[in-house]
């Protein structure tokens, strides 16, 4: 009988040296998040990746221009920014696929504008553009990830600015933030995506603006940012889709404003950006119990930041 366990054993080994010599494989889905770090200590074009297991950051492929204010959505494959201010308001849209960060210039918005926020669903996104011509806006642009294809979604049932977003595969769910006198509100506007349909969410448990908020297939958590006093605040809020209903999630680590955040199926981070300085102090939540604990620390310190990511969720400002 031969014996070819010699031989077998080789195979073994030669195996084990193409692993070794193998390129990582790329993150599963659901996994990545890209986040833009507006203004650092200026407006920026550095943007920082995360994998959300390990909350490890590192660069992804720069925006095509410096901006602050923005926000952003996507899908399973695909972000989409609003690069917001860029020394003046922008129409500018950026594009992202996770796997190598790519980015190109997506279909503008139908005005130019900054403040705003974005949830989307495996296929579509809703943006709301903020503030327009210095003034609070109801306007909605509606992409699709594929053709980045911008179309009217409904209007918001008041202007607003400073806003967050979040959304299941169904259904967003927008802060309005700042109101047409630009005070803190604690408004939410609801929408489906097919129809863009606009209803009354669930109001907060504070009036808030410059708020950020992330979400999985069923919860979202939102960070009210600041307050009516115009503090900081720590405060979290937390919505189930469903019958949108609000209760309080477990409070961030520092108090902040104008952050972002970007969150997988089970995982959310915060960018808690301004807490009465530029910061790169990040968040990790579950959203099963809202627990928090530190995510890894971004690139650089910054504030009014965006992020996008793949996975089920919906993304902010």
């Amino acid at each position: 009988m031969p014996n070819y366990s010699g031989s077998w054993n080789l195979v073994q080994q030669m195996q084990a040296v193409a692993a070794s010599n193998w390129p990582n494989p790329p993150p599963a889905v659901g996994a990545v998040g890209i986040f833009a770090l507006g203004q650092a200590p200026g407006a920026s074009t550095t943007r920082d990746k995360y994998t959300f297991s390990g909350c490890v950051v590192s660069s992804a492929t720069a925006a095509s221009c410096a901006s602050t204010k923005g926000s952003a959505a996507g899908n399973s494959t695909v972000g989409i920014f609003a690069l917001g201010s860029v020394g003046s308001r922008s129409s500018i849209r950026n594009r992202y696929t996770y796997a190598d960060n790519t980015n190109i210039v997506a279909t503008a918005a139908t005005c130019a504008s900054n403040y705003q926020s974005a949830t989307g669903n495996s296929t579509t996104g809703i943006f709301a553009l903020g503030c327009i011509a210095c003034s609070p806006s109801t306007t909605r642009n509606k992409y699709t990830y594929s053709g980045d294809t911008n179309a009217s979604a409904t209007a918001a049932s008041a202007g607003s600015l400073q806003g967050a977003a979040t959304g299941n595969s169904t259904t967003g769910i927008f802060a309005l933030g700042g109101n047409t006198s630009f005070v803190a509100t604690t408004i939410r506007n609801k929408y489906t995506y097919s129809g863009c349909v606009n209803a009354s969410a669930t109001a907060s448990s504070v009036a808030s603006r410059c708020g950020s908020a992330v979400g999985n297939s069923t919860a979202g958590i939102f960070a009210l940012g600041r307050n009516c006093a115009g503090s900081t605040t720590v405060t979290r809020n937390k919505y189930t889709y469903s019958g949108c209903v609000n209760a309080s999630a477990t409070a961030a680590t520092c108090a902040s404003a104008q952050g972002s955040a970007a969150g997988n199926a089970c995982v959310g981070i915060f960018a808690l950006g301004y807490n009465g300085s530029k910061s790169t102090i990040r968040n990790k939540y579950t959203y099963s119990g809202c627990v928090v604990s530190t995510g890894g620390a971004a690139s650089v310190a910054s504030c009014y930041g965006a992020a996008a990511s793949n996975g089920t969720t919906g993304v902010n400002v």
